[in-house]
């Protein structure tokens, strides 16, 4: 059998992992003095807490020795495994990924892949590689499959100010200008690994501004849809529930997922987006 391997910023809580036999590794937070272990250690609200009250909180990646632990105890009962991360432009975790699997001396049994996405994709993209395995598929033919659904899954987001992301080194000062209008939200996508704005709507917009844009590309074809939310705001979720349900989007499978203390601390609250993958 072959175990499917991801970190800890696809944001599926470490319960939900478990029951979809998805084996996770944590990033780390750094906030008040503190190193903690992303989604383990720090729930989600408690970084957009520490933010609203004016408090910074950095990350830092999987560490080589960390993974080469991981793998070892994959390795020991499963024939291989399947490890697939945030985009390497976001995050060091691939490339500490790859060397562990060199210094194990694995890399025939360990096939890492830079998924150029994180949170609600990434999980997408693990989900993927759960449903090859289980189907019976083999190393190759599991990989093969993840890259082709990152080649076809399209996310958006909008974040109500790019400071965080500029601070952090995630988006560069250029396009931070696109989110210094009062009254609008940046929308961003996922663009070879990087994130980038695309464009500024009015807030009240945000929402249905994104689920044309994936009408546009998708038209009716079966989707699976996740709706990804910084923060536990019911009212808020809910709103984009109604709004993706009348969106006209054929979606046959829908989640709604938070985005994870380390995705929290880059992105800042009040973010949300929409994923959709075809299906078939």
């Amino acid at each position: 059998m072959i175990a499917v391997l991801t970190d800890s910023t696809c944001d599926l809580h470490p319960d939900s992992a478990q029951q979809l036999g998805i084996n996770i590794i944590p990033l780390q937070v750094n906030m008040q003095e503190r190193t903690l272990l992303d989604w383990q250690d720090i729930d989600p609200d408690a970084v957009y807490d520490h933010m609203r009250s004016g408090g910074s909180a950095s990350t830092s990646p999987v560490t080589v020795a960390a993974f080469m632990e991981k793998y070892w105890e994959l390795l020991t009962t499963h024939e291989a495994v399947v490890s697939l991360h945030i985009s390497g432009k976001l995050s060091d975790t691939v490339r500490h990924a790859q060397a562990a699997a060199q210094q194990l001396g694995e890399t025939g049994r360990i096939h890492i892949i830079d998924t150029e996405v994180a949170s609600g994709p990434l999980a997408e993209l693990a989900m993927v590689a759960r449903d090859q395995v289980s189907a019976g598929q083999e190393l190759h033919q599991v990989a093969r499959g993840v890259l082709e659904a990152r080649n076809s899954l399209y996310a958006e987001f909008s974040v109500a100010t790019l400071d965080y992301l500029r601070r952090s080194g995630r988006i560069g000062r250029a396009q931070a200008l696109l989110g210094g209008v009062l009254g609008v939200r940046p929308i961003l996508a996922f663009d070879r690994g990087e994130l980038k704005a695309n464009r500024r709507v009015k807030v009240d917009q945000a929402a249905g501004d994104m689920l044309g844009s994936l009408k546009d590309r998708f038209g009716t074809t079966p989707l699976s849809v996740t709706i990804m939310h910084a923060g536990r705001d019911t009212g808020r979720i809910n709103a984009l529930r109604t709004a993706m349900a009348g969106s006209g989007l054929n979606v046959q499978r829908g989640r709604v997922q938070l985005m994870g203390p380390v995705i929290g601390a880059h992105v800042g609250p009040g973010t949300f987006g929409f994923n959709a993958l075809p299906l078939g």
